[in-house]
């Protein structure tokens, strides 16, 4: 494979003469090594005609891979990257030592402006240090946050929640940012034209809660017209996976808790189950007769099609998809960034918060399109 570079442009020339969006994946940061990344890869491409990708990695690994990927072989380039950000790497020593691995890497190709996203399975501090350092942050952006998918009732089947552990601390302005950022990706990435946002709380009363909780109630439910949503007050943990609300604000400790909670509870029940219809004989046929339902239970519930959370509030979109993530798990997370870098979501999501900070003027309604893509939808 050659390991030339794309060009100066988030966009690639091909063959015909049309331009292909560029998503930027590192291939050596999971658990599982670069074989699910190209596999993920392969699974992804076919519905993808628009896009081409740059792998970061060794390139002698990469091209062993490669090579048994026909249908990669004319939408891919490597660019070499000798060494790895393992998931023990502190990220302070990243941020100080990490040029020439393959996360750094990855994040560089946005930064030149060779690609509109970047996707990794690595470690998520140093991935989040190296971005903050290579990227920066939006202007008017405090702190980044880690946004979510949390499998919900509603008609889309997935809530938003973020903070999910970027940062664990956030005043009232960090919520607020929170919040719209949030919406704007509710919007570009999940096409909800005017979404629901919640501030998570002990309780839905308004006496409840810290005093920084309740000032960030009161900036979020000032700033619902500007930030074009609708604010539905305080949500409970119970609201996380209800049809109630599309976007949960809360702390990066608080969100991290509440999804590490989530995922354990998903695999003790599935545990359960498996111990439950495994227990006796008329318990397996029970089972076997089950297992239509069974089987639409686990594909709603599947982890990996959620999978994929993004940095929102830096100068360029950063997918992270969990480390562990499989063939199928890495797919969906270049499906998320595909689908928010079609949108221009960075720049529209640069130009709401600017908007709603500034003088409190409505920017509801259908924004000019500042990237190339996605004329004419709403921000």
């Amino acid at each position: 494979m050659a390991s030339a570079r794309l060009g100066s442009t988030a966009l690639s020339p091909t063959t015909d003469g049309a331009a292909k969006l560029v998503i930027s994946v590192d291939a050596m940061g999971g658990d599982r090594g670069p074989a699910a990344v190209v596999a993920g890869l392969a699974m992804s491409i076919a519905a993808m005609p628009d896009t081409n990708f740059i792998l970061h990695g060794d390139e002698g690994e990469l091209a062993k891979l490669l090579a048994v990927q026909s249908e990669l072989a004319s939408r891919v380039v490597v660019r070499h990257a000798p060494r790895i950000v393992t998931m023990a790497d502190k990220p302070s020593q990243v941020m100080r030592h990490g040029a020439g691995t393959s996360m750094w890497s990855a994040i560089d190709s946005v930064r030149e402006g060779e690609a509109s996203v970047a996707v990794s399975c690595g470690n998520t501090g140093a991935l989040m240090a190296v971005a903050m350092i290579r990227l920066r942050k939006l202007p008017g952006i405090n702190r980044p946050a880690i946004a979510c998918l949390w499998p919900s009732r509603n008609l889309g089947g997935f809530n938003l929640m973020l903070d999910a552990g970027a940062d664990i601390k956030a005043d009232a302005g960090d919520l607020l940012q929170y919040a719209l950022m949030g919406a704007s990706y509710a919007r570009n990435g999940m096409g909800l034209q005017r979404p629901r946002v919640g501030l998570l709380n002990v309780g839905t009363e308004e006496h409840k809660g810290s005093a920084e909780l309740k000032q960030g109630f009161d900036l979020i439910e000032q700033a619902a017209v500007a930030g074009d949503y609708e604010f539905v007050g305080y949500v409970e943990g119970v609201d996380l996976p209800s049809d109630r609300v599309d976007v949960i604000v809360t702390d990066g400790f608080t969100g991290n808790i509440a999804l590490k909670t989530a995922e354990g509870t998903a695999r003790l029940i599935g545990a359960f189950l498996r111990e439950a219809f495994n227990a006796t004989l008329w318990s397996r046929i029970a089972a076997v007769l089950a297992l239509t339902s069974l089987n639409r239970l686990r594909r709603r519930m599947d982890p990996r099609r959620s999978n994929g959370g993004v940095f929102l509030g830096l100068n360029g979109i950063v997918v992270k998809s969990h480390g562990s993530a499989d063939a199928t798990g890495v797919a969906s997370a270049v499906a998320m960034a595909h689908q928010l870098a079609k949108s221009g979501f960075r720049a529209r999501l640069a130009a709401r918060v600017a908007s709603a900070q500034g003088a409190g003027q409505s920017t509801a309604g259908v924004e000019p399109d500042m990237s190339g893509t996605g004329a004419g939808q709403p921000e």
